[in-house]
């Protein structure tokens, strides 16, 4: 595979015949395929062969055996973490294939994609660091004069629900960390993007080859909906992680209930931008308006709802069209370009219909709101202003370059807009007062929020509130999402 332009791009990515269970590439109990189709051709990129229910039991039972026997929970965990630095040696050798795939599978262009997985791949290395100092024996005093261990170990069998929005990154999230605490994972991927996924499957099957993986430790499947509800309610299944939809989300919950398996849940977003009064104008175009539009807007963190006040409405509005017109955006496979398609014809019609939506409301588009070209699934950026937060544009996810300017008349009102969500994902405050900034941060109802700046650093806690999930990925916290809490009494000294 290559990432650069050429007659075919699409020429050297291949099918995938077989399922990954266990550790091994094996045929499949059926014969269903699932096209991969490359968002700027339209054309299919390549078939993955769809796991059935069969096959995701048998791979369930391979994590449970294989944790059961206890060879990978009982290797130490900074060995573990050795084994997690040579997974993401073996991803940086395949680099260049990863690359491409993101271009295919995502719609992202050549830089930001291999921007991406590059940083993804040094998030592999950030949990091996963290799996190193990790206390998993804690001794504590106790009043009556004895001693009481804290013993924190694995879950036992993981299972992984991951999106198609940036797979390998979500690998990053859960799969490792789940791996660094000793657990046994069966990986559930995208339909929309199995390859990548494949790539991790192919270097965990060289390390279970040399030995440094037992068997069974991991599995990677891709299915549709109905087939991969059996990975959820199977029984021997301790922890059920997933990346999606909040509707998705809740449907898991609900399968999970049954048996009060848990679950840590990473969900939608409708993030704010609160552009106060006193804020830098250039510091805020520097940051926001890409904020909304990262990923041609298909990520949950996207800053898609912009709360400026009616005395720096029209400024702030002609800034927005002026720096979203400097974003390049066309073919993917273009060093130049910036943002590329959305990753489907599907996804294209529902940010339309929002679009459609919200003009129907009352809203009015001022910037971008058709197509680009007559190739690729393409939205161009959108800029919708007027728009009351009580509309679909505003409450719900679109996931798409969609950018809506409600106004406010003071900064309670604006803090009162942002909360008004069912979602608590990210979000962002402006302002040259940065202890000011941090105050309004701290009544916004969000897992993140950036003041004057546009970070992302997945090595740190991320996570929602409210229906935007449970629980927290990156650093430490997102490692502790892997472990159960054991205490062990002894008895106090005899007097």
């Amino acid at each position: 595979m290559t990432t650069v332009e050429t007659a075919d791009p699409l020429a050297g990515i291949a099918d995938r015949e077989q399922v990954f269970i266990g550790g091994q590439w094996v045929d499949s109990t059926g014969d269903e395929w699932i096209d991969v189709v490359d968002s700027w051709s339209e054309r299919t990129a390549a078939r993955v062969r769809s796991a059935t229910a069969d096959d995701v039991a048998r791979a369930v039972a391979a994590a449970r055996e294989s944790f059961n026997k206890g060879d990978w929970v009982r290797t130490p965990i900074a060995e573990r973490a050795d084994v997690i630095d040579a997974i993401a040696d073996g991803l940086e050798a395949r680099l260049e294939d990863l690359t491409t795939l993101g271009i295919v599978e995502v719609g992202v262009p050549v830089p930001v994609s291999a921007m991406t997985q590059q940083m993804t791949i040094g998030l592999f290395r950030a949990v091996a660091e963290e799996a190193r100092n990790v206390t998993l024996i804690e001794e504590r005093p106790r009043t009556d004069g004895g001693v009481s261990r804290i013993v924190k170990e694995p879950n036992g069998v993981v299972a992984v629900i991951i999106p198609w929005n940036g797979p390998i990154g979500t690998i990053a999230f859960k799969v490792i960390p789940a791996l660094a605490a000793g657990n046994s994972v069966v990986l559930k991927t995208s339909p929309e993007a199995p390859l990548s996924p494949s790539v991790f499957a192919d270097v965990i099957g060289d390390l279970v080859a040399a030995g440094r993986i037992p068997e069974g430790v991991v599995s990677v499947l891709v299915a549709d909906r109905e087939v991969s509800e059996t990975l959820v309610t199977n029984p021997d299944v301790d922890h059920v992680t997933f990346t999606g939809s909040t509707v998705a989300g809740r449907r898991i919950m609900s399968l999970a209930a049954d048996r009060v398996a848990k679950v840590s849940l990473e969900l939608g977003g409708k993030s704010a931008a609160i552009i106060l009064d006193d804020a830098d104008l250039n510091t805020v175009l520097a940051n926001a308006p890409m904020g909304g539009c990262m990923q041609s807007g298909q990520a949950c963190i996207a800053l898609t709802r912009v709360l400026v006040s009616r005395n720096r409405h029209d400024e702030v509005v002609a800034g927005y069209q002026a720096a979203l017109s400097q974003i390049p955006i066309g073919n993917p496979w273009e060093q130049t370009n910036f943002l590329g398609p959305l990753t489907s014809a599907r996804q294209r019609e529902r940010v339309e219909g929002y679009i459609e939506a919200a003009k129907a409301e009352g809203a009015q588009v001022v910037y971008g709101g058709g197509r680009v070209g007559d190739q690729g699934f393409f939205v161009q950026p959108t800029i919708i202003d007027n728009v009351r937060n009580d509309m679909s544009v505003a409450q719900e996810e679109i996931f798409g370059p969609v950018i809506s300017i409600i106004t406010y008349e003071d900064e309670d009102e604006a803090v009162a807009i942002a909360n008004d969500s069912i979602y608590g994902l990210s979000g962002a405050v402006f302002t040259t007062d940065l202890e000011h900034g941090f105050e309004v941060a701290q009544r916004i109802r969000t897992g993140t929020v950036n003041v004057n700046t546009s970070v992302i650093d997945f090595t740190l806690p991320f996570g929602g509130y409210k229906q935007s999930g449970l629980g927290r990925e990156g650093g430490p916290e997102g490692l502790e999402e892997f472990f159960e809490t054991k205490t062990v009494h002894f008895p106090a000294p005899a007097s």
